[in-house]
């Protein structure tokens, strides 16, 4: 990833916005970073990973609040945990 300032970016924007179809560019002011250039393909994937990860956060709380509703069973005891711990060795 290249970094440039924003008067270069002011400067050169064409030529960014071809680099920025190869990698990300990265546009800083005053040293600290304040945006980055992508290409309309990375875009894309960033919007789409969002959405994946919001609908499993969705699928996740809905699974938590389906378990939640579920009457608890019988209590395991130190003995039943240990047998389970044996099994799967």
């Amino acid at each position: 990833m290249i970094t440039v300032t924003s008067v270069e970016a002011q400067s050169r924007f064409g030529e960014l916005i071809d680099r920025s179809q190869r990698e990300p560019v990265e546009v800083t002011r005053r040293g600290r970073v304040v945006a980055y250039v992508i290409s309309s393909h990375d875009m894309q994937e960033l919007v789409d990973m969002r959405k994946r990860r919001e609908e499993a956060a969705r699928w996740y709380a809905n699974y938590r609040r389906q378990i939640a509703a579920q009457p608890v069973g019988e209590t395991l005891t130190d003995a039943d945990v240990d047998a389970l711990v044996h099994e799967l060795r």
